[in-house]
């Protein structure tokens, strides 16, 4: 009768781990599309001005307001009254500095806007950006 060694049929322990690796880096990959693509997410017709570029730090907010006076924080939906509280959290997680963008479409009522204004003068909120798109050629 012939003795097999245990070492010899010990269990394998070793795990492939680059189809995870692989896995990790698409699903990041996904990640940063989706992300940068809902910043632009709600549609607005911005007003005219001269060019003037400001590159944002990714980790900015937008406040949109729509034509008829809707405001969105991202794309997320948030009445005046309850802005000022999230902004005012999100700035204290964010460690006192919370850049933002006030992006208002073309047509909107200017107290709309100025509603917005109000609210982030209150906080105070210093990086403050608001989008527009350039003239047109000539103008």
């Amino acid at each position: 009768m012939r003795r097999f060694s245990r070492k010899s049929h010990g269990a394998v322990a070793d795990i492939n781990i680059t189809p995870l690796l692989d896995l990790a880096w698409v699903l990041l990959v996904i990640f940063i599309i989706t992300t940068t693509a809902m910043v632009q997410g709600i549609e607005l017709k911005l007003p005219d001005s001269t060019p003037h570029e400001t590159d944002m730090e990714t980790t900015t907010r937008t406040i949109s307001v729509t034509r008829n006076g809707a405001t969105f924080l991202d794309e997320a939906p948030v009445q005046i009254p309850q802005l000022e509280q999230i902004l005012r959290d999100l700035k204290q997680a964010m460690g006192g500095k919370l850049p933002i963008v006030l992006r208002g479409d073309a047509g909107v009522e200017y107290r709309h806007v100025v509603a917005v204004l109000d609210v982030l003068q209150r906080i105070p909120i210093e990086d403050l950006a608001i989008a527009t798109k350039p003239l047109p050629e000539g103008q």
